[in-house]
């Protein structure tokens, strides 16, 4: 008879804060969203004029509706089209809370290898995340 699998802590404790942080992202689109749908918030963009920019690429789209790529977003964040990117962001950003959560498991386990991963893994996310390294087509 084969032995069952278990989980490690390290995996469990990773598994949890995955899912509390994407009930809670989750919970902040919605919410966002709902700000925007229902004009609690005035949109950058008008609801009525985004048909007119839905055929336009990106760069097209970005320069005709006068946004900034990248970061710039949180100087809009008063307003519903842009409110929508904290649930985003957040959801993003839930991997790294989660790297960052098992490295002191994974320091006290002595199993140093695959801490020193856990924190190259977060640096890594967060430098992509700060729109420092630029490339691709944006």
């Amino acid at each position: 008879m084969a032995d069952k699998l278990q989980a490690t802590e390290e995996q469990l404790s990773y598994a949890k804060l995955l899912d509390s942080g994407m009930k809670i992202g989750l919970l902040m689109l919605v919410i966002t969203f709902t700000i925007y749908v229902f004009g609690i918030s005035t949109p950058h963009v008008p609801v009525n004029d985004l048909p007119s920019y839905w055929k336009m690429p990106v760069k097209e789209y970005l320069a005709a509706a006068n946004i900034h790529a990248g970061w710039s977003w949180l100087s809009e964040i008063g307003k519903g089209d842009f409110l929508n990117f904290i649930g985003i962001a957040f959801l993003s950003a839930v991997t790294i809370f989660c790297y960052i959560r098992i490295i002191p498991i994974l320091f006290r386990k002595k199993d140093r290898v695959y801490a020193v991963l856990a924190i190259v893994e977060v640096l890594v996310l967060v430098l992509a995340a700060s729109g420092i390294l630029k490339g691709g087509g944006h």
